[in-house]
């Protein structure tokens, strides 16, 4: 079966192809992208700008054709962070209906935190034991702790890394006391889902995901991506600290130049790395693993279960 899953986050609109059918590896076939920053879109009032709305119509159109072209059987679309958090969420997603057929189902960011997690568990199994993942999107942090594929807690937090750049780092370079500023805060933020996961048992594993995670982790050394997903990468405390120290004396247009970050995520890398440097002092975690499977991933997997014929205890069939 092949299936298009359009991911709608904070900052991109991601269309992932893939040939998948149940109990299989779900494999890439095509990734197309769309900048749309709808996070940036969003207005005083809370409400998703015309621009903003007409944007992603039009991205979601275009990428339907593309997945229908490709002979995907399904589209499967979900939004996050942006489009959840917008006050006319209903009436964006109404207008995308009827111009491009598609259905967007908004994710919670516990459901977000769960179907991150599974993808996880799938990735590497159950011989890892109990995981614990942390996940930096441009709205939202995720995470999660648990020994099956049902976690036994899921958190979202609103601490994404373009939300934070807007919020906290307005200047370019960010001033050392605005840093600490927003180190403490993060700590204090986190500390008690912190909390909440850490009860749940110890990590015998800990996995971080997202294009944010996989960043840090290619500044800090790990193998380019063209190295192929099987490539181990880790990233460590140690080593996050001494990017961190390095990457906020650098203005973005300086940072644009660093191999292995795209221009797009130059301007918030500097909060991605703060929230994931706060994330594992929280966690007391120094060093993790970087999972090449997240929420897309997740959302397959959801799917081809229910296809075929499981129920699970939370989620359902994706449309």
């Amino acid at each position: 079966m092949r299936l298009g899953v359009l991911d709608i986050g904070s900052n991109t609109v991601h269309l992932l192809v893939v040939d998948a059918h149940w109990g299989a590896h779900p494999t890439p076939m095509s990734s197309t992208k769309a900048t749309l920053r709808l996070a940036e879109k969003i207005e005083p009032s809370g409400r998703l700008s015309q621009a903003g709305e007409d944007a992603l119509v039009s991205s979601v159109s275009e990428f339907t054709k593309i997945a229908t072209s490709s002979g995907c059987a399904q589209v499967m679309a979900f939004a996050t962070s942006a489009v959840r958090d917008a006050s006319n969420t209903d009436s964006v997603l109404a207008h995308v209906k009827a111009e491009s057929g598609v259905d967007v189902e908004v994710l919670s960011g516990a459901d977000e935190s769960r179907l991150t997690a599974l993808a996880v568990r799938r990735w590497y199994g159950w011989s890892v034991g109990r995981v614990l993942n942390i996940d930096i999107g441009g709205g939202s942090l995720e995470m999660s702790n648990g020994v099956d594929e049902e976690p036994d807690v899921a958190l979202s937090l609103p601490l994404g890394a373009g939300r934070v750049t807007r919020e906290w780092l307005p200047e370019d370079p960010p001033g050392r006391r605005r840093v600490s500023m927003l180190r403490d805060w993060l700590d204090a933020e986190i500390a008690p889902g912190a909390e909440r996961l850490l009860a749940a048992g110890t990590p015998d594993m800990v996995a971080g995901t997202s294009k944010t995670m996989r960043t840090l982790a290619r500044l800090t050394g790990a193998a380019p991506s063209s190295a192929g997903p099987r490539v181990k990468r880790t990233l460590t405390a140690s080593s996050l600290r001494q990017l961190i120290g390095f990457i906020s004396r650098m203005t973005a247009a300086d940072r644009k130049e660093l191999e292995g970050l795209s221009s797009d995520r130059a301007g918030q890398i500097v909060a991605g790395a703060l929230v994931a440097e706060a994330a594992m002092r929280s966690l007391n975690v120094e060093a993790l693993d970087i999972c090449p499977w997240a929420l897309r991933e997740g959302v397959i997997l959801r799917y081809l279960d229910t296809q075929a014929g499981f129920t699970p205890e939370h989620g359902g069939k994706v449309q």
